[in-house]
């Protein structure tokens, strides 16, 4: 299995009044493990999007543990936890400074065409990107469960 890391910084604007770092910006730091994730097995996201491909939210999910805060660092882990060739499920560790789990999280994509929002083949149209998907991803050995 793949995982790739992401560490970030955390600014202020990201911390609500309790000085915690307010609870929809983890949904962003996972897209960023997102992106690093592709970056990590050597794709490129907008690259996909330029062909007319996007790969929307289908669900998502986040499990609070412990609070981050203003000044501290985090760092975001993501994987593969399941993929059938259209469809991929992320899995998500973000840690404290301190690599205690604060957030662990699902997010469920599929790949379709921009214009019309039908579901595409990423092994057909991508079969490299496939390959290291199939590659990367949680082997059932792995499997919490």
């Amino acid at each position: 299995m793949v995982i790739a890391t992401k560490e970030i910084e955390v600014r202020y604007a990201e911390t609500d009044q309790m000085g915690v770092v307010y609870h929809a910006n983890y949904f962003v730091w996972m897209e960023l493990g997102r992106t690093s994730f592709i970056e990590k097995l050597g794709y490129n996201y907008a690259e996909m999007e330029k062909d007319g491909i996007i790969s929307p939210v289908m669900d998502i999910q986040a499990s609070y543990k412990k609070p981050i805060r203003y000044g501290e660092k985090a760092t975001v882990k993501t994987w593969v936890e399941e993929y059938d060739g259209i469809r991929v499920t992320y899995g998500y560790e973000i840690l404290t400074e301190s690599g205690e789990i604060a957030v662990i999280g699902l997010s469920r994509h599929v790949c379709v065409k921009k214009e019309s929002f039908r579901p595409i083949s990423l092994k057909r149209l991508y079969p490299e990107w496939h390959a290291a998907y199939e590659k990367a991803k949680k082997k059932q050995a792995e499997i919490k469960r």
